[in-house]
């Protein structure tokens, strides 16, 4: 009796279970998912090209020099790039003497010890030196912030997919979200626009996000090389810049990337013709 009655309660429960699986399946057919607002005004980044693209793509030096001062004038103020040395600036293409002077003219000195005193102090960087961040700590961050915290930019391509084309899009996306329209002339929903401190750009995940604009207008920086400091150039060139920073060794991956795809195409060849003379005189 005892048995019977448990195989009820199990017959029971698994017709339930099965009941509820046959209508969620029927549900989820028959009755489409309502769209969610990042999905209507969410935007995938946008298509950019750049030097490095594709696999014979290299580093154009002139335009990570351009991106290296975009991020020392604009970016720096509130974001750091902990994993990139000094040093590391001459693989872009600068001397010796002129990574000392980046190094030593950077705007944010060194945290060190004063040996006299044995009290916190700062010295000018050198170019052994990891590029120092803007704040102290986490909490000085966030309280220059409106409590949010600057990421580090160093890895930032790599965190993001498409991340070059994310970091340009980003820089080129914001828009006032009480004029914004989506592809089907919709407007935002007042209750998702931003509040106080947030600001809107459909470029990022949930479409609000901390940071301000960091680049406003045309010459907000002045290059060295005489090229043209537009909005969109300086987007790029930071872009460029930070997939550098993320990828420093990219050129050195495809060349051997390539130099191993040869060997292999070469030795396949020498393996058929091998085969080949050994099985010549051999009836199949």
């Amino acid at each position: 009796m005892v048995r019977l009655i448990a195989g009820l309660v199990g017959l029971f429960f698994s017709g339930m279970l099965l009941i509820s699986l046959v209508t969620g399946a029927y549900t989820a057919v028959t009755e489409p998912v309502p769209p969610t607002v990042e999905s209507q005004f969410h935007k995938h980044p946008k298509k950019v090209s750049f030097a490095h693209d594709g696999p014979f793509g290299a580093y154009d030096k002139a335009q990570l020099q351009r991106g290296l001062k975009v991020y020392a004038e604009v970016c720096a103020a509130c974001h750091s790039l902990k994993l990139v040395a000094f040093r590391n600036f001459e693989e872009i293409g600068y001397s010796e003497d002129e990574v000392k002077a980046i190094a030593k003219g950077w705007k944010t000195e060194v945290p060190t010890i004063n040996p006299e005193t044995g009290e916190p102090a700062t010295r000018p960087g050198l170019p052994a030196d990891k590029i120092p961040s803007p704040f102290a700590n986490e909490t000085a961050a966030r309280a220059a912030n409106n409590n949010a915290l600057p990421p580090d930019l160093s890895l930032m391509t790599k965190a993001r997919h498409n991340g070059t084309a994310y970091v340009y899009s980003l820089l080129m996306g914001y828009a006032d979200a009480n004029t914004y329209k989506n592809e089907d002339g919709k407007s935002v929903p007042k209750e998702v626009r931003p509040g106080t401190g947030l600001h809107f750009n459909p470029y990022f995940a949930n479409l609000n996000l901390a940071m301000a604009a960091p680049i406003t207008g045309d010459d907000q920086v002045t290059y060295d090389d005489g090229t043209k400091a537009t909005k969109d150039q300086m987007a790029k060139d930071v872009a460029a810049f930070l997939t550098w920073t993320a990828e420093p060794k990219m050129e050195a991956r495809k060349t051997a990337g390539w130099a191993a795809l040869i060997f292999l195409i070469i030795f396949t060849g020498l393996c058929y013709l091998s085969y080949r003379t050994i099985w010549a005189d051999k009836k199949h």
